[in-house]
């Protein structure tokens, strides 16, 4: 396996990865059981490579139908490296059809995976892989709907998660990046919802023995800073605990629209503390993000069942289930299969704010009173295009008001650190919709 990209230190960025050349659409691949694949055109870019559109090879050209996606990279590039490790152990379409059949389920929620090789052009080598072709992202329609979901939708949202971690956690997986622009809907069906990125995935238990637990500083606060476990802020290795602890916070997120720590997002250690306080006091935390008319018990008594987890012990997912599914009835509603992605009438509506990778060395001038709300919105003055805006002139400005949500003590919800702490940094590459 290729090393690591080593963490970026403080004042240094992380290694620059090369770009995948584009191939014209029609250039066919052979991957290593001999089955030629044909190119489309190109969808998507990352920071390991391109995206393009794919199907078995035929004399016709690949259509916008397509079912496949190839990822292709240049074979000295990781991250595919490291994600197909995965697909390759966990992702085989036969391995998945078995699953759903003895779980009685409709449908599992991870990408199959139909093939990879090596191609040589013009003396140069990349990697591809070839796996199920999704839509859009789940980051897109939280951000269509106001930044808040229907707390039916996220109750179906982590019963589809709990189905998918089970899989994954039985074939030795753990995903440690569980977040909505990690979660895709079927190109085919709207009601479909995958996981996808398993560049992270660790396996936690290979030939079935569990790693043991050990800090590592130099792995500290890996994964998606705002829902990473308090397991990766120590620089512990990834468990099962560690997603479902990731995916409570995704869901108190989706629900209310924030964390209590996303205002300080650039000093790690005060979200590492903040969630290790949530931790104790559960109630505390869950009064934190909501209004008490509000307040989802299922995702306390979901948070309260994880908190006894040790490190190596197997998660009650039917329990957890059993959880979620009381929470459905409370609101008189139950798991139909229809996700309904509507914006909630009552949301607050609240600032925009991009999901944080890997974070960058945390060196940048942060504004004296800790609010990052002003350096948000003078960001959102540049113009898309990277074009500058003709100058003109402007009105009288106005008085930015204070963050709707009428909960000034979010950002109070832990222990203050100094800033400016670096942190590592591995390039995640962009997401884009396969």
């Amino acid at each position: 396996m290729p090393p690591k990209a080593k963490a970026a230190g403080k004042g240094r960025a992380p290694a620059k990865r090369k770009l995948a050349e584009e191939f014209p659409p029609g250039e066919v691949l052979t991957d290593t059981g001999k089955k030629a694949w044909k190119l489309g055109a190109p969808i998507g870019q990352g920071g390991f490579g391109l995206i393009y559109l794919g199907d078995e090879n035929s004399a016709k050209p690949v259509g916008s139908d397509a079912r496949y996606v190839i990822k292709v990279e240049p074979s000295d590039n990781g991250p595919l490296f490291s994600e197909l490790k995965f697909y390759m152990r966990a992702a085989k379409p036969e391995l998945i059809q078995n699953w759903i059949k003895s779980h009685k389920l409709k449908n599992l929620g991870v990408p199959k995976y139909w093939g990879s090789g090596l191609h040589e052009k013009e003396g140069k080598r990349y990697r591809f892989m070839v796996i199920d072709r999704l839509g859009t992202d789940l980051q897109k329609k939280f951000e269509e709907c106001g930044k808040t979901f229907p707390r039916k939708l996220v109750l179906q949202l982590g019963l589809r998660l709990l189905d998918i971690l089970e899989y994954i956690h039985d074939h030795e997986y753990v995903h440690a990046d569980i977040k909505a622009s990690n979660l895709m809907l079927s190109h085919s069906d709207p009601n479909q919802v995958y996981l996808v990125d398993y560049g992270l995935a660790y396996r936690y238990s290979p030939d079935g023995v569990h790693k043991e637990y050990k800090e590592d500083p130099k792995r500290c606060h890996d994964g998606t800073i705002e829902f990473t476990s308090i397991d990766a802020h120590k620089g512990a290795s990834p468990c099962r605990r560690s997603d479902l602890e990731i995916l409570c916070y995704c869901m108190v997120q989706w629900l209310c629209g924030r964390l209590p720590w996303e205002d300080k997002l650039q000093d790690p250690l005060y979200v590492r503390d903040s969630k290790m306080r949530c931790q104790e006091n559960i109630s505390q935390f869950m009064t934190k993000c909501f209004s008490s008319q509000d307040k989802p018990d299922e995702i306390q008594r979901f948070m309260e069942e994880l908190k006894s987890l040790g490190y190596q012990d197997k998660p009650p997912y039917e329990k957890l289930r059993s959880i979620l599914q009381a929470g459905l009835k409370t609101i008189q509603a139950r798991d139909d299969g229809k996700m309904e992605f509507t914006p909630v009438n009552a949301a607050v509506s609240l600032p925009a704010q991009k999901t944080t990778k890997r974070k960058k060395a945390a060196d940048e001038e942060c504004e004296t009173d800790g609010s990052p709300l002003k350096k948000k919105r003078v960001a959102k003055k540049k113009d898309t295009n990277g074009l500058k805006k003709s100058p003109k002139k402007t009105p009288k400005p106005r008085k930015v008001p204070k963050h709707g949500d009428p909960k000034p003590s979010l950002v109070d919800f832990g222990t203050q650190t100094s800033p400016g702490l670096a942190q590592r940094s591995r390039g995640r590459p962009k997401k884009t919709s396969t």
